[in-house]
């Protein structure tokens, strides 16, 4: 049977949808597994080595309601008090912020700096501002409305004791609230799922970037960053990755915070992650090139390019091309077609029962998946028309 060019452009961006979202753990499943029989899993860090200093930075822009409990739950660290320096970078901040900071009681041993600026430049540039100051071999970043687990920081330093580790990617975990609605469903399922990748594409050779909620690098590993720069923390670790050095993905390092209020919350979120995503692309191109980066330019590739660039433009894309096949009678065809129907129905359901406050999760996660895609385009946009300021409004979060 010949193909005509339809069908061929069909075909061909069904695989790229495919393997965007789910092919590409399918592979990253197999490649471990041929890596696991052909080379025993390191052994076990010990973590008996002597802990190396550490500071621990804080970015937070008005969060005077949250400060507190940040501030609690970084004290409650299972790591010598002498050995971590914990910094509070609080430029912008017109609320009670900073004084909350400088005036939190402390116990002998236990250092917390604050560090202001009136003058709101932006996350990117709070923290290069401080970076200068930084002494201690390990930096670990942090975002002000997280809770970290205890044992994060010696789980995230132990890695350091392979001089190719340049970076350490922490676990993010969505705690949904009481609502259960569909941006508490959505983005804990695919933020799950992202776990599980990290952790592969890690085994493999090198987790792809870090989520802001907690990562830590070396320091002599730090560069400068743009100050326009609209994900910073994906962009300064795939630095550390493109001179040569690992990022290791750490489960047992990780950050909780709660899902958006909303979903339109959420997706002014996205927006911004999206028209970050795409100027990182342009700007990280170099890495595409596999005769310099070798397996890094793969993974980077599937895990991240195609999910910001191909998969968004194939969806609609998919759907009219079936419409057309559908009509000359092919049965697949038409199968297809309904199954995307079905599909594209559940997600508007979704929507509607979001609106009605409805906790029907079934229809979440395909409402979440478009809202997602749907975002990538009104990121691009953004980003064209330059009105994604690098000083980002903040999402509410849900209770």
């Amino acid at each position: 049977m010949i193909l005509h060019f339809p069908e061929l452009m069909f075909w061909g961006l069904i695989f790229v949808v495919f393997y965007a979202y789910l092919g590409y753990g399918i592979c990253l499943y197999g490649f471990i597994k041929i890596k696991r029989f052909f080379k025993k899993p390191e052994t076990q860090i010990s973590g008996k080595s002597e802990l190396p200093n550490v500071v621990f930075i804080v970015a937070a822009y008005n969060e005077a309601d949250y400060i507190e409990e940040k501030i609690k739950n970084c004290l409650q660290f299972d790591y010598p008090k002498d050995k971590i320096e914990f910094w509070f970078v609080t430029d912008g901040s017109d609320d009670q912020t900073p004084s909350l900071v400088e005036q939190y009681p402390t116990l002998p041993g236990q250092t917390i700096k604050l560090f202001h600026s009136p003058t709101r430049k932006g996350k990117i540039a709070a923290v290069e501002r401080v970076m200068a100051f930084v002494e201690a071999p390990i930096t670990i970043f942090t975002d002000a409305n997280t809770d970290v687990n205890p044992q994060a920081i010696r789980n995230m330093v132990r890695h350091y004791t392979y001089p190719k580790v340049g970076a350490v990617a922490g676990e993010k975990r969505i705690a949904l609230g009481e609502t259960g609605d569909a941006t508490g469903a959505g983005e804990g399922i695919y933020w799950k799922y992202e776990s599980l990748l990290k952790k592969w594409d890690s085994e493999l050779y090198s987790t792809i970037g870090a989520a802001g909620e907690l990562f830590s690098i070396r320091t002599n590993q730090y560069r400068h960053v743009p100050q326009d720069t609209l994900i910073e923390d994906f962009v300064l670790t795939m630095g550390v990755a493109m001179r040569g050095y690992k990022i290791v993905y750490e489960p047992n390092a990780y950050a909780v915070e709660s899902s958006s209020a909303s979903i339109s919350e959420e997706l002014k979120r996205k927006i911004r992650i999206a028209a970050g995503a795409l100027q990182a692309v342009w700007r990280l191109r170099s890495l595409l090139n596999p005769f310099k980066f070798g397996i890094l330019s793969f993974q980077y590739l599937s895990h991240r390019v195609l999910r910001w660039t191909l998969a968004p433009l194939a969806l609609p894309t998919v759907f009219f091309l079936n419409i057309v096949l559908a009509k000359n009678g092919a049965l697949a065809y038409k199968a297809m077609l309904l199954c995307q129907v079905i599909f594209y129905l559940f997600a508007l359901l979704g929507y509607l029962f979001e609106r009605k406050q409805l906790k029907i999760k079934a229809f979440f996660v395909p409402y979440y998946f478009c809202v997602m895609n749907y975002a990538m385009y009104r990121g691009f946009f953004r980003l064209m028309a330059g009105r994604q300021s690098v000083v980002w409004e903040k999402s509410k979060r849900a209770a």
